[in-house]
């Protein structure tokens, strides 16, 4: 993708993510930290969700829901130089209207890992 058109891509994802993670930051524990570059939002210190640079929402779900939202359409899993990432899936623009549900699905899980008193 040209810069030109990543950078249109990228504004258009802060469009639909920005408003989504504002209501986020009113959690508790839920702040705004780097992942790949790129700021995400994190609960006590763990990324859970944050905007590729392509503009796509990436999100880190369970291993065993991921072939799930793959076969239903809503994401693909995320592929770092060559080698998919084991807890990581991106989800296109094109699905802004999961974006929420998914998001939250993330929090959700990352907090149910994330040990309290860390971060």
């Amino acid at each position: 993708m040209a810069e030109t058109d990543r950078a249109a891509a990228r504004e258009r994802g802060h469009v639909i993510f920005d408003p989504l993670a504002q209501a986020f930051l009113q959690r508790d524990g839920v702040d705004i930290g780097r992942m790949f570059a790129s700021e995400g939002l994190r609960i006590r210190g763990k990324i859970f969700a944050f905007l590729g640079f392509d503009g796509e929402l990436i999100l880190k779900v369970p291993t065993d829901r991921i072939e799930i939202l793959i076969a239903e359409g809503d994401a693909e899993r995320m592929v770092m130089r060559g080698r998919p990432l084991r807890e990581w899936v991106t989800v296109a623009p094109s699905r802004a209207d999961r974006w929420g549900d998914l998001m939250d699905e993330a929090y959700a899980f990352v907090d149910r890992i994330t040990p309290r008193g860390s971060g």
